[in-house]
């Protein structure tokens, strides 16, 4: 199963070989620890953002410190850190592995404190920097999957905003995990989650999209939904493009029979859909709203065993271009 927290490495690069960043040290990665008291790793009372670097550079940087900080506000994890602090320590660890493409995680927890279940005001916050090597991007890269991903709706439901904010991106990720264990008993590469109203939200990990009549669809954020840092990109690179783009509520059952589906999040990018619940996306439903988006020639491409769809296609390209333009040329 592909899993874009654990991105596929070049058989050479082994884990022990990379440094990562400890509460302001370069630590190899085999000595990195934090305190088992630590609030992040008794309570899962952390904020983190995952990350992709391009050329060396954070793909939409501010997007996700923006996020980050959200996420602290909403755990009223007042952490002092300078944003700028913080990008430094990531370039610091990107060099200090010589890495210029990269897999990035950031992570701030609340540090340790008495072991008590309510957070003491004052925060002597950890923080950490991982990094994992990956392909180069954009129109050159080579995507982290292998090829198009299979979906499965599985049982287990998002949690509702009133229990968690699914705005905050912590480190608490059992209601993904859970899903994600469901899908051992399939061949899916990723899950599709339901809110408690019975409405698709998101993937485990992943932002989530299809096709139908000519439109470009994806569960609002009025949900349980992330929003999404490579989401929030490609609903801009759609409106740019003039791809009408609806925000709403959507069943299992549309998802499975749309024209095209595709998943996002930082280092998937875009990674088209083959199969929903064991059903073939495409077919009739593909070849209607095909019509009216570009030309014959250039609007699929083959992506592992199928082809990904128009809209999928388009879309892919224009983000490999805008990488191109903001971190390669």
């Amino acid at each position: 199963m592909s899993d874009p927290t654990d991105p596929t490495t070049d058989e050479t690069d082994s884990p022990d070989d990379l440094v990562f960043h400890v509460d302001g040290e370069l630590v190899p990665a085999d000595e990195a620890s934090v305190n088992v008291a630590d609030r992040g790793f008794l309570y899962g009372d952390a904020a983190f953002e995952t990350m992709r670097a391009y050329g060396g550079e954070i793909f939409a940087w501010d997007a996700h410190a923006d996020r980050l900080q959200e996420t602290c506000s909403v755990l009223g994890l007042e952490h002092g850190l300078a944003t700028d602090d913080l990008r430094q320590r990531i370039a610091d660890t990107l060099a200090a592995n010589d890495l210029s493409e990269a897999y990035v995680r950031l992570s701030i927890t609340r540090g340790v404190q008495p072991g008590k279940l309510t957070p003491d005001e004052a925060v002597d916050p950890t923080v950490v920097v991982i990094v994992k090597p990956l392909p180069r991007g954009g129109s050159d890269g080579q995507p982290v999957y292998e090829g198009p991903a299979t979906l499965q709706t599985v049982k287990t439901k998002r949690v509702p905003d009133a229990a968690i904010p699914a705005r905050a991106k912590t480190h608490n990720y059992l209601n993904g995990i859970l899903a994600r264990l469901e899908l051992r008993v399939s061949d899916a590469d990723e899950a599709i989650m339901v809110g408690a109203d019975g409405h698709v939200a998101e993937g485990a990990t992943s932002n989530l999209f299809f096709v139908r009549d000519n439109a470009l669809r994806t569960p609002s954020l009025d949900g349980p939904v992330l929003p999404g840092i490579t989401r929030r990109v490609v609903l801009d690179i759609a409106d740019e493009e003039g791809i009408p783009v609806e925000e709403g509520q959507y069943t299992p059952d549309e998802i499975r029979n749309a024209a095209e589906v595709f998943l996002t999040n930082s280092t998937w990018e875009i990674r088209p859909v083959e199969v929903v619940d064991g059903i073939q996306i495409g077919g009739d439903a593909r070849s209607d709203d095909s019509n009216d988006v570009g030309d014959d020639d250039s609007n699929s491409e083959t992506t592992g065993s199928t082809a990904a769809g128009p809209v999928t296609t388009l879309l892919s390209r224009l983000f490999d271009a805008r990488i191109d333009r903001e971190y390669y040329d």
